[in-house]
């Protein structure tokens, strides 16, 4: 085998690429979904938060001390 590479097989190659692209999509996957959830978790909480009629609930009013 001296001279010559491994994937000169003809179809090494293209296995060989279509691993690396599932390989690489599987990362940007796992960095892009989790973004993403979180995302979406931050708005929510701050759509709760900041909801026009979730100020006037008596539940939410703080008890006023002397």
């Amino acid at each position: 085998m001296k001279g010559k590479v491994v994937t000169d097989a003809l179809g090494a190659r293209p296995v060989a690429t279509i691993m690396m692209m599932v390989f690489f999509s599987g990362l940007a996957l796992d960095i892009a979904v989790p973004a993403a959830v979180l995302t979406v978790m931050a708005s929510l909480k701050w759509l709760v938060e900041n909801w026009p009629s979730a100020n006037d609930l008596p539940f939410d009013q703080k008890a006023e001390t002397a």
